[in-house]
């Protein structure tokens, strides 16, 4: 086998598809069952957990670099979109959206953020609508976080400014079309 070059280094903001965002604390060698092995040591502060990954294996778990600014920029905008929430069961829309949490790409995860999105004018969301929000939400900022060089926090508030926003100007326009009536 070729000697690969390392795809990531210590210091390295990565994206784990299933916990999100962690760093590379360090690249280690292992002999395991006789057979030498080299790891990523991805540190994930959120969860208080260390994983490490077989660098070989890289490609196959779908861990990559932190998106560009371009799918930022095309996360933010899908955030200014209409919700499009499914007439189906909410267990089959649940996993759906768990999927898309846990693929990792930035875009799917602002669909997510988007269509679970309530405004003050609007019903409560039931518990398992909530932890999925949340979910999303917080993978969202930790990403845009961590390209931004903030605070998780700041970020997530940039995200529900965006959200608010919309929302306001989606009940402008249908005050604005009432009134035409």
């Amino acid at each position: 086998m070729a000697a690969k070059k390392l795809s990531f280094s210590p210091g390295d903001f990565v994206v784990y598809p299933k916990h999100g965002v962690g760093r590379v604390m360090e690249i280690q060698k292992t002999e395991i069952a006789g057979a030498s092995l080299e790891l990523y040591v991805l540190r994930f502060e959120k969860e208080k957990m260390t994983l490490r990954v077989p660098t070989h294996k890289i490609d196959q778990v779908g861990m990559r670099k932190l998106s560009s600014q371009a799918t930022l920029a095309d996360a933010m905008s899908t955030l200014k979109g209409k919700p499009k929430v499914k007439r189906t069961m909410w267990s089959r829309r649940a996993q759906e959206y768990e999927a898309k949490i846990n693929s990792g790409d930035l875009v799917s995860i602002a669909e997510v953020v988007r269509d679970l999105h309530r405004a003050e004018d609007q019903p409560e969301q039931s518990y398992s609508e909530r932890q999925i929000y949340e979910a999303a939400i917080g993978r969202l900022a930790r990403e845009l976080a961590a390209l931004e060089g903030t605070e998780e926090s700041e970020a997530q508030e940039k995200i529900e400014t965006v959200l608010v926003r919309k929302a306001k100007a989606a009940g402008k326009g249908s005050e604005e079309q009432a009134e035409a009536a």
